[in-house]
């Protein structure tokens, strides 16, 4: 990987050319995470859209300048998210971030077929990149936002979009975990039939650039010494997965969420890939730092082809 961690990542995209564009910028939380990119060197200037005097407001209270900052007057959430597309196309702006905006309509806007930032055939999948201190290094979940129960096809694209990221960042041929409830193969349990088909492609090469193992539960994901236990003893993933891939939304967003808030040692980055921009996806809950993060990481993305 290009960079160890995200202060190692942060430190590498200083003093770079981004201009933001943040549909709801009446967030808190995200006015913080800018102006935390700002005093960080990750921002040139950026296009706030929202309610602009609330927007002002809430900048005054956390001591953001509004100096490299363009407003757009708007009261009305769906019309945010168009008219931050918009500033994209237009050349404006770099990438998007999320502000106090529904999901629905910041994914609509992107997905619009006339503002043609999604190709044909690709999907948009949430990918969040963990820093965790009690794991050697940086993983990722995915897809934890978007698809609610995806398909076989759909878990092929997840791998894929999160395989090019991968890529962008320095990991050759990253090694991904089909995360399940269990190990072994259970025709009552879908995610693990889904698991066994994905390792299978992987061998016959239907599905490249990767190494894929499982049904593995998190346990075995994690620890090779776990897996050893459970009689895996001569595989890759075991104690060294990149990207662990949840059977549905109803795991993956829990277990994301989870991590951030419990887990001790624990940084996060949300983005959604699979368009021709990078785009930030924190759930409006997430600290801060973690849309810190995130601006780093799209901000090192914009640069890779």
């Amino acid at each position: 990987m290009k960079f160890k961690n995200f202060t190692d990542l942060i430190t590498q995209v200083k003093g770079k050319s981004n201009r933001v564009v943040v549909p709801g910028a009446n967030n808190s939380e995200a006015l913080e995470a800018i102006k935390m990119a700002d005093e960080n060197g990750l921002i040139s200037s950026g296009i706030l859209i929202g309610p602009e005097a609330q927007v002002k407001e809430m900048m005054s209270a956390i001591g953001l300048k509004e100096d490299k900052f363009t407003f757009i007057e708007c009261a009305d959430v769906p019309t945010m998210c168009n008219l931050a597309v918009e500033q994209i196309i237009k050349g404006n702006g770099d990438f998007l971030v999320k502000g106090l905006v529904d999901t629905k309509y910041y994914m609509k806007a992107i997905l619009n077929k006339e503002a043609g930032l999604v190709p044909e055939g690709a999907i948009l999948t949430h990918f969040v990149l963990f820093e965790a201190a009690k794991y050697k290094k940086m993983f990722a979940v995915s897809d934890s936002a978007i698809l609610i129960s995806p398909t076989l096809e759909q878990k092929v694209k997840i791998i894929n979009n999160a395989v090019s990221v991968f890529n962008k960042i320095g990991v050759e041929n990253p090694k991904v975990s089909m995360v399940c409830p269990v190990e072994k193969v259970n025709e009552k349990i879908p995610s693990t039939v889904d698991a066994a088909a994905l390792v299978e492609m992987n061998k016959k090469g239907d599905i490249k650039g990767c190494v894929i193992e499982g049904p593995y539960d998190v346990y075995m994901t994690f620890s090779k010494e776990l897996a050893a236990e459970k009689g895996i003893k001569n595989a890759e993933i075991p104690g060294d997965v990149d990207l662990c891939v949840l059977p549905d939304l109803d795991a993956a967003n829990p277990l994301y969420k989870a991590l951030t808030f419990f887990g001790e040692g624990v940084k996060a980055a949300t983005i959604l890939v699979g368009a021709k921009i990078p785009v930030i996806l924190p759930s409006r809950a997430d600290a801060p730092n973690t849309k810190l993060n995130a601006i780093a990481l799209c901000s090192f993305l914009k640069d890779q082809k």
